[in-house]
């Protein structure tokens, strides 16, 4: 068994313990410490050579092959992965490409052919020429000066407004401009949160499995994450009422990664909750405009009469993740609490690409981008649902379909998300574990895997699963 080198924890740091194995690991990769096909420390060892949990480990490892740095090969351990790159590479050296492939200890990893990688878009869904035309527009019209400025803090005002009006027509949520601010991605929004939380006790309750892009926010700002399980009908409300936290952070529309959707009745339950606990709920709608069947669900934040929902939205899912372009919209009794924490600081959008953002809104172009990428997922979903039907048929469960950019398999059989994923690979398709989302691991029966098809081809689809079904079931 390889090694990697020798790990330094700091039990007096506010940044969690895992956080800080996957810095040092990520880094020895990124700098070419750790050679491409290197299997490293296994959790068990690692964990007692630290004197540790392993669970603590396992987060570790969990999210650096979440981020593609190591691949979990069945029987063989954490592999180091091909990242096609080296920040260390000198001047001459062989830099390794796409056709090339990384070779573990006992076998190859090839390339991947189809990829259900979830979460991404096909690239040539951006609406490139628009884009450049606004851009050429903006330099060449009177806001030259402007976009060279720093702005409000709060973002470009125009876009402010155009959201505000979009957001009422399509998901009834009821905010002022002032209440809107643009922040760069979802785990910014997240930070802002916590920056601004107006409690003692760090504490906020997670669904359970949940987004694990919002608890590592969490967990790097020294909150301690309190999970509640997640049923058919969204979050247990009895399970949240019985604790501790005075915060939750949701996704009632489309829940990440099981999918479900919270009826109003409960809705309304945990409206009451946080009116009677005095606590916030974090309304995350990544991905509310891609509803394959009926109108959008209107936004928790629109029945909200108490101002208890902070509400969390993104361009990513429907335009582009590249842009990093989200925004939050906080109750109006912590807009003193933000003006004073964020006095002096500067917005993380470029100016540019808000009013970029602003024009395309304002000419009608976004509702009608959001009308074609629907028509053109829903054309995916419904042939990768009809593909796993007729190539898989009762060996599987599907989760979470007629919504979202992605859907979940559970497996029948016995069968276990580790070697379902290295059998995948080995047919040149790659699928997503759920275990990265679930907080206590050993909850998890680790029968699922997350089929994201936002970056998939109509036509590779039905292939892709033939692959699949050849082979998890030949």
């Amino acid at each position: 068994m390889e090694k990697v080198k020798m790990l330094h924890v700091d039990h007096k740091s506010q940044q969690p313990i895992y956080q800080q194995i996957y810095e040092q690991i990520k880094r020895d990769i990124l700098m070419g410490n750790l050679p491409i096909g290197m299997r490293i420390t296994s959790t068990r060892a690692l964990a007692k050579e630290l004197q540790i949990g392993r669970n603590t480990v396992e987060n570790a490892y969990a999210q650096l092959v979440l981020e593609g740095y190591l691949t979990n090969v069945a029987s063989s351990g954490y592999v180091v992965n091909n990242l096609q790159f080296n920040l260390n590479q000198k001047t001459g050296e062989k830099t390794t490409t796409n056709k090339e492939t990384a070779v573990t200890s006992n076998r190859r990893i090839e390339p991947v052919r189809y990829n259900f990688q979830y979460g991404n878009l096909d690239a040539a869904s951006f609406p490139n020429k628009l884009w450049r035309k606004y851009l050429t527009d903006i330099l060449d019209s009177g806001e030259t000066q402007d976009v060279h400025s720093y702005g409000d803090v709060k973002g470009d005002i125009e876009l402010r407004i155009q959201l505000k009006e979009y957001l009422y027509r399509n998901r009834g949520v009821n905010c002022k401009p002032e209440q809107i601010v643009i922040c760069s991605g979802t785990q910014s929004a997240l930070e802002i949160m916590i920056k601004i939380f107006p409690y003692t006790k760090k504490q906020v309750a997670m669904e359970e499995p949940c987004y694990n892009g919002a608890s590592v926010i969490f967990r790097s700002n020294g909150f301690e994450i309190l999970p509640i399980p997640v049923y058919e009908d969204g979050i247990g409300i009895n399970e949240l009422s019985s604790s501790s936290a005075r915060m939750v952070h949701i996704a009632p529309s489309h829940q990440f990664p099981m999918g479900v959707v919270m009826p109003i009745h409960k809705r309304i339950k945990l409206l009451n909750w946080a009116q009677e606990h005095d606590s916030i709920i974090i309304e995350d709608d990544y991905d509310s405009e891609f509803r394959y069947h009926g109108r959008p669900i209107p936004a928790l934040q629109s029945i909200d009469e108490h101002e208890r929902v902070i509400y969390v939205g993104t361009f990513s899912k429907a335009l582009s993740p590249g842009l990093r372009m989200a925004y939050i919209i906080l109750p109006k009794w912590l807009l003193p609490k933000y003006q004073e924490r964020f006095i002096g600081h500067q917005c993380t959008v470029p100016l540019i690409e808000q009013k970029i953002m602003a024009r395309f809104m304002a000419d009608g172009y976004w509702e009608k981008h959001i009308r074609k990428i629907c028509l053109s997922q829903k054309k995916k979903h419904d042939i990768l649902i009809n593909a796993i039907k007729d190539n898989i048929g009762d060996k599987v469960r599907i989760h979470g379909h007629q919504a979202g950019l992605h859907i979940l398999l559970e497996f029948l059989n016995g069968q276990k998300e580790e070697e379902l994923v290295q059998k995948a690979l080995e047919h040149k398709v790659k699928v997503c574990p759920v275990t990265p989302f679930w907080l206590n691991k050993q909850n998890y029966k680790k029968n699922f895997l997350v089929l994201g098809y936002g970056m998939m081809a109509e036509e590779d689809i039905p292939e892709a699963v033939k692959a699949l079904s050849q082979a998890w079931f030949s």
